[in-house]
């Protein structure tokens, strides 16, 4: 059992890093084969801790906390040599403009409403709409206090993966089908 708890966890940490594995796959997947040996209360926070400590990274470096390594850093900001703006690159311009100032406005309301943010994070955590790891950025982004975002992150995470972690054994008694 501990095994597969620590599997769990180190999937639950490199899916948040690298959101190419899921992660409810993996949780359904481990939960339908091993599903009398685990709880799935403890899979579900084990997993929940998990994803919360693969997105910190991302919160920190949003929040201007941890930096970016000298060679991202200087790529960004290097000073761009002119080039003649080509119709094409003229609308790319005006489209990340507009971008730029819907993001500065959005940041600017958030200030002005903690309280939209936390309950945007807090139901992504949950139904992961809005995309999770876009609130965890945006979260990051407008200052969102730790506390709030370890205590919504955390609690909306755990809820998710006990559900998934939950549902093969409940599917099994609901069809009378025995894992």
């Amino acid at each position: 059992m501990l095994t597969w708890l620590c599997v769990a966890f180190g999937v639950a940490v490199g899916s948040a890093l690298l959101p190419v594995v899921s992660i409810e796959l993996f949780l359904i997947t481990v939960m339908t084969s091993e599903s009398e040996t685990i709880p799935w209360i403890l899979m579900g926070a084990v997993v929940a801790v998990g994803q919360l400590v693969g997105k910190l990274p991302y919160y920190l470096a949003a929040r201007g906390s941890i930096h970016l390594p000298r060679v991202l850093h200087d790529r960004i900001h290097r000073p761009r040599r002119e080039r003649p703006l080509t119709p094409r690159r003229e609308r790319w311009q005006r489209r990340t403009k507009r971008v730029r100032g819907w993001l500065e406005a959005l940041r600017e309301r958030c200030h002005r409403h903690p309280h939209w943010m936390a309950t945007t994070y807090g139901v992504s955590s949950v139904a992961g709409l809005p995309p999770y790891m876009a609130t965890v950025v945006l979260a990051g982004f407008v200052n969102m206090r730790p506390s709030l975002f370890v205590g919504a992150g955390l609690a909306g995470r755990f809820v998710r993966f006990s559900i998934l972690a939950a549902s093969p054994a409940v599917c099994a008694g609901w069809f009378g089908v025995s894992l």
